[in-house]
């Protein structure tokens, strides 16, 4: 049984908005910090945001600077679902987008690693010009 299930992918003209969505199952523990990533065909996979499930201080949530201003990770707690609204879409957005839980954490590194915490299968997110 999967236990990050990504939806919300899709294809969206330049400047459009596309939310992302991502279940966590009942393995993913609750003081796990969860995470979005993306990779792109020929690149390597790029930590975008990360977000400590509980905290409500300026350290809860952690962006790249390749998408800071215009995505927004969030959680609902009382679904133990994940989002990242992504605005302003640009073509160099275009990726596999990738849910992760117990990998990166606000504040910290991403070590680069996609063997350990739990990650998701991915959602295909097409920006065209």
């Amino acid at each position: 049984q999967e236990q990050l299930v990504e939806s919300g992918g899709g294809s969206v003209q330049a400047g459009g908005s596309l939310r992302l969505s991502c279940a966590a199952g009942i393995y993913i523990r609750s003081d796990y910090c969860m995470d979005w990533f993306r990779q792109a065909p020929g690149k390597e996979r790029e930590a975008l945001a990360a977000i400590n499930r509980f905290s409500t201080t300026e350290y809860a949530r952690s962006y790249a600077e390749s998408v800071k201003g215009r995505f927004t990770i969030s959680i609902d707690n009382a679904m133990n679902t994940l989002y990242l609204q992504m605005n302003s879409l640009k073509p160099e957005d275009s990726a596999m987008y990738y849910c992760a839980a117990g990998v990166w954490c606000p504040g910290g590194r991403w070590d680069g690693r996609t063997d350990s915490g739990y990650w998701g299968q991915g959602t295909q997110v097409t920006v065209t010009s």
